[in-house]
């Protein structure tokens, strides 16, 4: 046994443990780690600025560097959620439904949680600590690997969250922290032990993590997100919806990467767009075909539809109608989270019914598409998949269930001879 596995192992043990602690423990050490965040903030972003310094040097990607970096308002961000976390219901133990069976035999499906969360991240060191409050808050143990960019920033995060959680009653172990890129390859393959993986991290990185475990996966390969102007937008509102969605944060999964205009439209959405472009960064503009004789743009191509900049870049593109945007986006999006602009309560529903996406909008930027903003308290990250969480994955995601059956000595040989026969009656509980 390698020292990985020894590591989830251990983990694994403590998860049961978690799963049974009391909601004031796991609130109170919510609350300690924001205590320490605040106490230690000047020591984080001393570290990180560490962090950052070398990764430039290193001659790490514009966007990454983006994502390396923690400030005052990310740390209040942290300690918001984390107070936030606190005051939300908690997702153990609660009756799905419950239903008689017969006189005597109940049958009850309870919230429990997963057990052992692997969760391996590039960058964003803030993602450690939602990562590990969720965790805790859930009663689920938590195998924490971020990147190597990130490492003193992550050390001293997880220091702060696992002291939190032993001064609050939880178990040693129910998280842990890895820092070797050789422990992801030994991770991926503890399926005895870790009963969920979720990546973060670039499509190529996700992808490589699909590809080489038995555990199961939860996350997006991609965030390719959309913002379709239709023909009955009010231009104003599009304007500023479409510059927040690609600069507010760039470097995030769910900003913009392509814009779709609706052919009547694009003149007077350009209009107010160079009326208002100056009071938000700077967009690269990459027109793919005929955009209406707007000369902003620079020559783009087919690549660019599908394409995740993460960066201050947009590609445009003309449509012809709300079916067609629709189409556009099933065909070129990754499914995560994508918007419509307009004033149509018509195109808004055809939009919601169609597209095959786990966040559709309408009149709001794609930011939006996050844990904290959805109430959540923080996420884990974002799903894609179809199965078991889909969009920002809060609390909820991380919960399974268990049936519970409470009988008086029933067995099944009465019901199958016909001397017993099921009622089958829901109860309210």
């Amino acid at each position: 046994m390698n020292n990985t596995e020894k590591i989830a192992c251990a983990v694994k043990d403590a998860a049961i443990f978690a799963a049974s602690s009391p909601e004031d423990n796991r609130n109170r050490a919510l609350l300690k780690a924001a205590e320490l965040l605040s106490e230690r903030r000047a020591e984080i972003l001393a570290v990180n600025a560490a962090d950052m310094s070398a990764a430039e040097k290193n001659g790490i990607a514009r966007p990454m560097l983006k994502r390396l970096a923690l400030n005052d308002n990310k740390l209040d961000s942290l300690i918001t959620g984390l107070r936030d976390l606190v005051e939300l219901p908690d997702p153990n133990g609660k009756v799905r439904f419950a239903r008689q069976l017969d006189d005597g035999l109940v049958l009850k499906c309870i919230s429990c949680p997963i057990g052992v969360i692997g969760v391996v991240f590039e960058a964003r060191p803030e993602a450690l600590v939602q990562i590990a409050s969720l965790c805790i808050k859930s009663g689920n143990g938590a195998i924490l690997k971020g990147g190597s960019e990130a490492l003193n920033s992550n050390r001293v995060l997880f220091d702060i969250m696992i002291t939190a959680a032993r001064e609050s009653g939880l178990p040693e172990n129910c998280l842990a922290l890895l820092e070797s890129r050789e422990q992801i390859s030994e991770l991926l393959a503890c399926d005895k032990y870790v009963d969920l993986l979720i990546p973060r991290g670039s499509n190529s990185f996700v992808r490589y993590i699909m590809d080489n475990t038995n555990i199961p996966v939860m996350g997006h390969a991609a965030g390719v997100c959309h913002v379709y102007v239709d023909e009955h937008a009010d231009p104003v509102k599009a304007a500023r919806i479409v510059c927040d969605a690609k600069t507010q944060y760039p470097a995030a999964c769910n900003a913009a990467e392509t814009l779709l205009l609706h052919k009547s439209i694009a003149g007077s959405f350009f209009k107010e767009y160079d009326r208002i472009k100056d009071e938000f960064p700077k967009i690269t503009l990459r027109a793919v075909g005929d955009i209406c004789g707007y000369t902003g743009c620079e020559q783009g191509s087919e690549d660019d539809l599908g394409r995740e900049f993460s960066d201050n870049v947009l590609a445009v593109k003309v449509v012809s109608s709300v079916e067609e945007a629709i189409a556009h986006i099933n065909r070129y999006g990754s499914k995560h989270t994508d918007s419509i602009v307009t004033e149509n309560d018509d195109a808004a529903e055809l939009f919601f019914r169609l597209v095959d996406s786990a966040g559709v909008y309408r009149n709001c930027s794609t930011r939006f598409a996050d844990g904290f903003r959805y109430g959540f308290g923080a996420e884990v990250g974002i799903s894609t998949s179809k199965i078991h969480a889909r969009g920002p994955v809060g609390l909820d995601g991380l919960m399974t269930y268990k049936y519970i059956l409470i009988g008086e000595g029933h067995i099944v040989g009465d019901y199958a001879s016909g001397v017993k026969s099921f009622k089958h009656v829901d109860m309210i509980f």
